[in-house]
């Protein structure tokens, strides 16, 4: 049998030296025993996993609201994604799995329905009274909101995880309260998390825009790295469905850019020569990248998605309405806060109204939001 001593030698024997040991965390908020047969970071993973928060990311959005159809990613499947791409990166750097994994789940768990739309009206709602970040109210579901044990609020979990949520860092994500370069103060396992993040973004949207028709064949012909791609795999087999085809593009695409990323990121780690957690964290910059190649490689694509599929005039159209949807029910509760649930009441006094109207909306699935749209707009919806 492996005890949790036993795990803790098998990582100090197995990992490399600049990963981060379970056995050198510094700790939870509140002081808890460790458990007997499982790692901390083994322990954060599982209680992200069993929280709300976690299950309701099955019905929030990614690009597609929820009601176009059951096979475009939501906010679980793209986590559930990004922990894959990033266990296998950490795993080929002998870095930390388990943190890894862990902070992957609890990335988004501070987003609201409706994708950025719904971030952006929450913010824009809570102009003064500290604003809206999906990171930062991340860390709060995990330290706060999720009610689980009688110790203490929120999960209590780790303070690396923690930091993974609060720093993470990509393009779509900006976190606050952080000095000026967040990734010169991000461990390896969570500069990880933040790159496979992108890789799951960017493959996975173009993945569900070509299923969904919004992305068309004569655009994609004016893809270069896509038309490559295809050309590529009509000549390896040319018998093949446009389905299984196009699964076989995106899987190279992604397999382009965690080959490269593992080969630039072990070039860097002998560059900046890392030996230890604690190199990581005084190297300013990113040690996990893509080469200069790469990076300009991925342009093309994002500056694609960007003008055909985010910029594409029904995706547009949900995002106002989501915009609308928000707007409306934060209007509501503001009004007579006696309409939120007793939970959420229970807290008016010591946090205010717009916080804890805040928090309840950002909770809230796609589809929950429109329920409560319907019966505080529509005259004939029970309430």
């Amino acid at each position: 049998m492996l005890a949790r001593k036993d795990l803790e030698k098998n990582e100090s024997r197995l990992l490399a030296p600049y990963a981060q040991k379970s056995s050198q965390s510094r700790g939870r908020q509140y002081p808890e025993k460790e458990h007997p047969y499982r790692l901390c970071y083994q322990r954060d993973r599982d209680r992200i996993i069993y929280s709300t928060a976690f299950r309701r990311l099955e019905y929030k959005t990614q690009v597609f609201v929820n009601h176009e159809g059951d096979y475009y990613r939501t906010r679980l499947t793209h986590t559930l994604e990004v922990a894959q791409i990033a266990k296998s990166i950490a795993r080929a750097l002998r870095l930390n799995e388990d943190l890894v994994e862990a902070i992957s789940l609890a990335h988004d768990l501070g987003h609201t329905p409706f994708g950025h739309s719904g971030e952006d009206a929450l913010n824009n709602l809570m102009e003064g009274q500290g604003g809206f970040e999906h990171n930062a109210q991340g860390l709060r579901v995990v330290d706060l909101l999720e009610e689980r044990y009688p110790g203490f609020p929120g999960l209590n979990l780790t303070h690396e995880v923690r930091d993974g949520i609060i720093k993470h860092s990509t393009k779509y994500d900006h976190p606050k309260g952080v000095k000026s370069d967040p990734a010169s103060s991000a461990i390896l396992e969570i500069q990880v998390v933040d790159i496979a993040d992108e890789i799951a973004y960017d493959n996975h949207d173009l993945d569900d825009g070509i299923t969904s028709g919004l992305l068309k064949d004569e655009q994609l012909k004016d893809f270069k790295l896509w038309h490559d791609k295809e050309r590529a795999i009509r000549k390896r087999c040319p018998k093949i469905s446009n389905d299984v085809r196009k699964y076989q593009i995106i899987k190279s695409l992604i397999d382009d850019q965690v080959t490269d990323l593992l080969k630039e990121t072990e070039a860097n780690i002998r560059r900046y020569k890392i030996r230890s957690a604690k190199d990581v964290l005084k190297t300013p910059g990113r040690i996990v990248s893509f080469s200069k190649n790469m990076q300009e490689v991925r342009k093309p694509m994002r500056s694609f998605l960007e003008k055909n599929l985010y910029q594409h005039y029904r995706v547009v159209r949900m995002a106002s309405k989501a915009y609308r949807f928000v707007t409306s029910l934060f209007n509501v509760y503001l009004g007579q806060p006696e309409q939120l649930p007793p939970t959420s009441q229970k807290r008016l006094k010591t946090e205010g109204k717009h916080r804890v109207i805040c928090d309840y909306i950002a909770g809230m699935t796609d589809r929950y939001a429109l329920d409560e749209y319907k019966k505080f707009f529509e005259p004939y919806e029970r309430v």
